[in-house]
């Protein structure tokens, strides 16, 4: 599924999981919100009237008051677990003889994974607001909430770091961290960025020379923002929606920004939040509800206004304050659209490549 601009667009147009919290969190660990519990595998809440979504973290502030709304309108308790990307597919598959999610959402290229491994399905929600580049061809996924790869640096840091090769200074060492490729979408989309701006080889040769910085893996970017705004670390990756909504809402003290390359160019990649309906969804009936629900045009409407999300219906134009922000923080920068179908294929020699250049 080749990625359109949806910025452009729209401008003229969830290591292994935890036992539930009992607050939502904003961008990491796992959580439940309004909901009963997700815990042990198994469905917190009794009876039909449920549904569970796994998801990959960076949205809990805007679920949480969805899910909510969507409860009191329907009688459906959503039981939230949520994490990694790649281990919301990992779990998902583990519990293939014994399903317990409904709704599955991470970050590419794990729906492509989660869509070869047999574990999606097609849902009956209507998609014809939906740009054909955000949705799959089978209608096995489609995005919710459109969003883009990005790192942050601490506000305190003199002189700031700007460019790729800043991050390589000695001075850095023990003060870098990003989420780990093939764990998380975020860590997975970073080294696609880099391997589309300065080529695979290059690419791995970059992370060799970045690894005596990198204070290690971490499964979840979401936990990195924390260690940023504290002092822990001077810079990590991120994306755009998770790192403004931090911001605001925590006053996280970070910053977003595009590491230059060589040619003195910023570049990000498109990376949404993909949905798809769990094959074999224990409450498949209140799932396909779930996922209407949340690409309808009243909840699309809020992607930006309370997530500082991308809407990935056609027919919704934002112009609150904070997608004003968010494309102030996206002005002059490229913006990459892979064939996540094919990073997907080419994924575990990537993997191997970027393992023997970290030694990790």
């Amino acid at each position: 599924m080749t990625r359109s601009t949806p910025l452009t667009r729209t401008a003229t147009a969830l290591a292994s999981f935890a036992a539930a919290a009992l607050l939502l969190s904003a961008c990491g660990g796992t959580a439940t919100g309004t909901t009963a519990a997700a815990s042990g595998g198994s469905t917190a809440a009794a009876g039909d009237a449920q549904v569970t979504i796994y998801s990959a973290d960076g949205l809990a502030d805007w679920y949480k008051p969805v899910f909510d709304d969507f409860t009191k309108s329907t009688g459906i308790k959503v039981n939230y677990v949520e994490s990694g990307s790649g281990e919301v597919v990992s779990r998902d598959e583990k519990e293939k003889s014994n399903p317990q999610a409904d709704i599955l959402v991470t970050l590419p290229p794990f729906i492509q994974q989660a869509d070869q491994k047999g574990l999606l399905a097609s849902t009956s929600a209507d998609l014809s607001s939906i740009a054909s580049a955000d949705k799959a061809s089978n209608g096995h996924y489609v995005a919710v909430v459109n969003n883009y790869a990005a790192m942050i640096r601490n506000t305190s840091l003199s002189p700031k770091p700007d460019a790729w090769k800043d991050l390589l200074a000695s001075n850095y060492k023990g003060k870098i961290q990003y989420s780990t490729p093939g764990q998380a979408g975020d860590g997975t989309a970073m080294m696609v960025l880099l391997e589309q701006v300065m080529g695979k080889q290059s690419a791995m040769d970059y992370f060799k020379s970045l690894q005596p910085n990198n204070v290690g893996p971490s499964s979840s970017t979401g936990k990195l923002g924390p260690k940023v705004s504290k002092g822990e670390l001077s810079v990590a990756n991120s994306d755009v929606q998770m790192a403004l909504q931090s911001i605001q809402a925590d006053k996280s003290a970070y910053e977003v920004f595009f590491p230059k390359a060589d040619d003195g160019k910023r570049s990000t990649v498109a990376l949404p939040y993909d949905m798809g309906l769990a094959a074999n969804a224990p409450h498949k009936d209140n799932a396909e509800k779930l996922i209407s629900y949340l690409l309808s045009k009243d909840v699309q409407a809020t992607v930006s206004s309370k997530a500082f999300g991308i809407p990935v219906r056609t027919d919704v134009t934002p112009t609150d304050a904070n997608y004003t922000a968010l494309k102030k923080t996206m002005d002059g920068v490229n913006i990459v659209s892979p064939d996540w179908n094919a990073v997907q294929s080419g994924l575990a020699d990537d993997l191997n490549a970027y393992n023997t250049a970290t030694g990790q």
